[in-house]
């Protein structure tokens, strides 16, 4: 089989969209799994292991893809969050009479 060479290429694609969309700080051990298995996929291909370095580009890729869906469902919870504090706080001054 030729080289995974598109399979990484993908792989460092969504490792990098994960990166940027502060996976990080909303998912980082699915994030921590994909640069991992991104980094060995990368040696599996290096030594010609080129099954083992596909399956593990792909492993990174879903890695990956559930960070940045771990991280969005985690700030929408957060703004959702903030949106109900603030129909809270509304809703307390409207009840309360001190609209300004």
């Amino acid at each position: 089989m030729p080289p995974p060479t598109s399979e990484l290429a993908d792989a460092r694609q969504a490792v990098s969209r994960a990166t940027d969309l502060d996976a990080d700080q909303y998912a980082s051990q699915p994030l921590a799994s994909a640069r991992d298995a991104l980094g060995r996929a990368q040696a599996a291909m290096a030594e010609g292991r080129n099954d083992a370095a596909r399956a593990l580009a792909h492993a990174a890729s879903a890695d990956a893809d559930l960070a940045i869906a771990l991280s969005a469902k985690a700030k929408t919870s957060a703004e959702l969050a903030q949106r109900r504090s603030e129909v809270r706080e509304l809703r307390d001054r409207f009840e309360g009479g001190n609209i300004r």
